[in-house]
């Protein structure tokens, strides 16, 4: 199911075995239906079924959407990509945990071969990305920070400390001065209110 699909008010939209009822929906007879106009949006929760719900239009604004520059932070990394929870789209923040995936080739522009996910980013770094593409059922966000406005923004140190970017490529933390790897994002003023 894309994630923008309109319904309106007692539109069927789903089995009590495919989906949990969430906000803007009814039970009746084992299935859900829409009690409102809206688009659904389906979303796993930790629970064993995605939660589904109907979001007004005026609400829908806050969706991550293709070409959209948001701010994340890192939660997870391996060797293929980083984990990320989108936090800001723009200068908005989310209500709702979306997840976002920053593939190994999509880090940079440049010798995408030779990156290393763990050089470019650390868990609790808070990152500006591109969203590439819509996530699946799980809601889970392809992005790039392959464009040099993109990348860590903020990062601490081993130390604690909130390290200084020395270059697009490194970090140093100001107590210890030890340098770390980072994708640096070149960042542009506008971004900085955040």
């Amino acid at each position: 199911m894309s994630p923008m699909k309109l319904c309106v008010p007692g539109e069927r939209l789903c089995s009590t075995e495919d989906c949990i009822p969430g906000t803007g929906t009814y039970l009746r007879h084992g299935y859900i239906f829409a009690s409102l106009t809206g688009y659904v949006l389906r979303k796993n929760e930790g629970e064993e079924l995605p939660v589904i719900s109907v979001v007004r239009e005026t609400e829908t604004q806050l969706l991550p959407d293709v070409g959209a520059i948001v701010t994340c932070k890192v939660t997870s990394i391996n060797p293929r990509f980083a984990k990320v929870h989108i936090l800001y789209v723009g200068s908005t923040p989310l209500k709702d945990r979306f997840r976002g995936t920053i593939r190994k080739e999509d880090v940079r522009a440049t010798e995408k071969d030779k990156v290393e996910t763990y050089k470019s980013f650390r868990p609790g770094d808070i990152v500006l990305a591109k969203v590439i593409s819509l996530g699946d059922v799980q809601s889970n966000y392809l992005l790039t920070t392959a464009e040099n406005e993109l990348g860590v923004v903020v990062a601490h140190s081993e130390a604690g400390a909130q390290m200084v970017p020395i270059s697009w490529c490194e970090m140093q933390c100001p107590r210890t001065h030890a340098k770390e790897f980072r994708k640096v994002a070149r960042v542009q003023p506008e971004y900085l209110q955040a």
